[in-house]
């Protein structure tokens, strides 16, 4: 498989749609290998109309890159009050991310 399958977790704020559902958010990345482009993006938001967005605005930026670029992105456009919470969540995506890649150069080292 040339892709990777990436979870983020963060407490949801308190008082928002999705919260009746789960008192945490997941952010879920498909990754490629090689590249550490983003492939396809998934969150636990209530709808799907702001699953979309968060899609939309994460979808193509490269991990290797870091993650400053897409997180800036969303909070330069992201207003909804799960906003730290989706920013948390990458945060942790990308912790994921960079541990696998620095296990994975420990072993062919």
């Amino acid at each position: 498989m040339n892709t990777l399958f990436v979870a983020g977790h963060s407490r949801l704020p308190t008082g928002i749609a999705a919260n009746h559902i789960s008192d945490s958010l997941t952010l879920t990345l498909e990754v490629d290998r090689k590249y550490g482009v983003i492939v396809d993006v998934s969150c636990t938001l209530a709808t799907d109309h702001g699953k979309d967005y968060i899609k939309s605005v994460l979808k193509g930026h490269s991990l290797k890159e870091g993650y400053e670029e897409p997180l800036n992105q969303l909070k330069d456009s992201y207003l909804g009050k799960a906003g730290n919470a989706i920013a948390a969540a990458l945060k942790d995506s990308y912790k994921q991310y960079r541990s696998h890649k620095n296990s994975g150069l420990k072993k062919h080292a």
